[in-house]
């Protein structure tokens, strides 16, 4: 089934749903997912900018664990010398 709304129309069902999901006490029930699926379809997605080949990505992938791991071994060994 397809709805053809006007832009009214999908604002102030938009909102409602919104409202209906906001002041519901059991968030995970069986309806309230239904509707936050509904809710899903009728706002418009946001572009979304491609992510830099540089950016915070790659800069996030030195610093692990493993890094922490090493530099707290490295550490070590300072000391006990």
């Amino acid at each position: 089934m397809n709805l053809y709304l006007n832009d009214l129309q999908t604002e102030v069902l938009i909102r409602e749903l919104g409202n209906i999901i906001q002041s519901d006490r059991y968030p995970l029930s069986p309806r309230i997912v239904t509707l936050r699926e509904i809710l899903g379809q009728l706002r418009a997605e946001p572009e979304r900018q491609p992510l830099p080949p540089d950016g915070i990505t790659s800069r996030r992938a030195g610093g692990g664990i493993g890094d922490a791991v090493k530099a707290i071994a490295k550490f070590r060994m300072d000391l006990s010398q």
